[in-house]
């Protein structure tokens, strides 16, 4: 596999004052892109930079987590946004991690939507629409990253923005090839083994095992692992570990 490349990102920065939920330092020791959240679902201003720092001193390209303003629920509770509110959020979100970034030395290299943003922009055309026309505001040449052929890939390559495809190693699939809801039993996959499998199958064949045991074609050039669950750092690293074994370069998209 030594001509397959990947990026392996992660969600970071996922705080808020004095709560604390994701190793961020031990993450960007693994990964080699980080989605820091950008005030609305999580990330404060001090956390925001000091994620931007830490990412940048480990040359992690550092991407904008944009999400639906909803600091209680995480951003996963769905939301209903007018398009030009929406589209004004995200480039406010983005906005705010430039600064951080740049202060650190780098730049935000990309913007990855979060939470129910996520999901509803896989099927909702509107609604990536409106995330397209925050992310074009704020640069476009900033790259989105999101799952191949969702409502967000279409609407984006529409905008004139690049696409980079996206598949998820710890999160479960259905056969159609879109996650299945967290609250569905064995959404969230957390066997270090499992997840390290999964990520040397998408990489190298392009495949993943759905919920319900049928294998999914899928294409991928980044795969996400998520910083919020347990044994997150034991996870990234053992997945990284195997990719590096199967031949696979891990390297930024961005």
């Amino acid at each position: 596999m030594t001509d397959i490349v990947i990026d392996l990102n992660a969600d970071l920065a996922e705080g808020y004052g004095r709560w604390v939920l994701t190793d961020d330092e031990a993450m960007l020791s693994v990964v080699t892109s980080a989605n820091v959240a950008c005030g609305f679902h999580a990330g404060d201003p001090s956390i925001m930079r000091r994620v931007c720092d830490m990412a940048a001193e480990r040359g992690v390209k550092i991407g904008a987590q944009v999400s639906y303003r909803d600091l209680a629920g995480f951003g996963r509770r769905a939301m209903d946004v007018p398009g030009d509110e929406l589209a004004d959020e995200i480039t406010y979100q983005i906005g705010s991690l430039q600064v951080f970034a740049r202060a650190a030395g780098a730049a935000v290299a990309y913007v990855k939507p979060h939470g129910a943003l996520y999901n509803r922009v896989v099927i909702d055309e509107e609604q990536a629409s409106a995330v397209a026309a925050g992310i074009r505001l704020a640069d476009p040449a900033l790259p989105v990253l999101c799952l191949p052929d969702s409502a967000m890939h279409v609407q984006a390559q529409k905008a004139g923005l690049q696409v980079v495809d996206e598949a998820f190693v710890d999160r479960a699939y259905t056969a159609t090839g879109r996650l299945v809801p967290r609250s569905t039993p064995g959404a969230v996959i957390t066997d270090p083994q499992q997840v390290a499998d999964r990520a040397v199958a998408i990489a190298g064949e392009g495949r993943v095992t759905a919920l319900d045991g049928e294998s999914v074609a899928i294409r991928a050039r980044s795969l996400c692992l998520h910083g919020d669950i347990p044994g997150a750092v034991h996870l990234a690293k053992q997945t990284r570990a195997a990719l590096q074994e199967a031949g696979v370069r891990v390297e930024a998209f961005a």
